[in-house]
């Protein structure tokens, strides 16, 4: 473990430069006294590692020096080779460049890891589109990706729920969710999120932008769409369903399945249970209760039992006796 550790520190060290110990033990999950033992470990070593006081103060290794310690170890190489995509490095056009880094990889092994790391792609495949669904890539995926890479702004006529404006934006990162990408730019002063399928025309301008510093895309595409979330369900429902209706309930979204779990009571003679979930509207509600047929009863709000009475006998005008 410690050997892991100091090799994490030398890495990081050599990667980000003057890193503070509060922020090596965060990402260390360790305390910042034992940073400072494994730093006085690393010196101790032969490792010319630099200590500054201060608000800015950190860590940070002599200028110029580098270590060569950056070999694999086998569960590494196994996992690079779990976490490669083939569709969305295809979409990006860096098909053969991923083909080329797999081929290195591998050579780069010895030889009693290279088989063990390419039993690992050839057991686990991951798919992130859904079912049902085309995997086709945006039209501008390429060029908004070109955008992000080489911090270019851009223009482009964009379609929204409301209404198609044109707009200016920073592309700061690219996110896939579920085979759909989206970008992630700052129009601004504020950060949004566009649906790359909705972008009508693009233009890339010559002006570029200077990145935030302190983005951090994975951190802010969790909060974003936690946000955009709980946004949605604004009311909430109470419910009877059966056995299967709770099943089929689950499948509404993690929001509502997380939320029926957490509210289902004891069952009754019969098996049903009454849950309390999250609802976008009334309106949007009943289209979804619809799913659940007669494995599931709504008991309030008298509003949406209402909305499902209309659409109830709506159906029955279609289908006389």
């Amino acid at each position: 473990m410690r050997a892991s550790r100091l090799l994490s520190i030398l890495l990081t060290l050599q990667s980000k430069g003057r890193v503070s110990a509060p922020a090596l033990a965060a990402a260390l999950e360790v305390s910042v006294r034992t940073i400072y033992r494994d730093v006085d470990h690393l010196s101790a070593a032969g490792v010319p590692i630099w200590a500054d006081r201060g608000r800015q103060g950190g860590f940070e290794l002599k200028e110029g020096w580098r270590t060569q310690l950056t070999g694999l170890t086998e569960s590494e190489a196994q996992a690079l080779f779990m976490a490669g995509l083939p569709g969305p490095a295809k979409d990006l056009g860096l098909q053969e460049a991923a083909a080329s880094v797999h081929l290195k990889l591998i050579a780069a092994l010895p030889a009693d890891w290279q088989r063990d790391a390419e039993r690992a792609s050839s057991r686990f495949h991951l798919d992130p589109v859904d079912w049902f669904r085309g995997a086709a890539p945006p039209d501008h995926l390429k060029a908004v990706a070109a955008a992000v890479w080489s911090e270019r702004k851009l223009r482009m006529r964009y379609e929204s729920w409301t209404a198609v404006r044109e707009r200016e934006v920073d592309p700061l990162g690219l996110v896939l969710k579920a085979g759909v990408w989206y970008l992630v730019a700052r129009q601004g002063r504020e950060l949004r999120t566009f649906k790359l399928a909705a972008i009508q025309s693009l233009e890339r301008l010559e002006e570029s932008f200077v990145r935030p510093r302190r983005f951090d895309l994975t951190a802010y595409w969790a909060e974003a769409t936690r946000r955009f979330e709980e946004s949605v369900y604004r009311d909430v429902a109470t419910l009877r369903v059966s056995p299967t209706g709770l099943a089929r309930l689950c499948r509404f979204g993690p929001l509502v399945a997380d939320a029926a779990d957490r509210s289902a009571g004891t069952p009754d003679s019969s098996g049903w249970r009454r849950v309390t979930v999250p609802i976008e509207s009334v309106e949007h509600a009943a289209e979804e209760m619809l799913r659940l047929g007669v494995e599931g009863e709504v008991i309030e709000p008298a509003a949406l039992r209402a909305a499902l009475r209309v659409k109830a006998e709506r159906l029955l005008t279609l289908y006389p006796p």
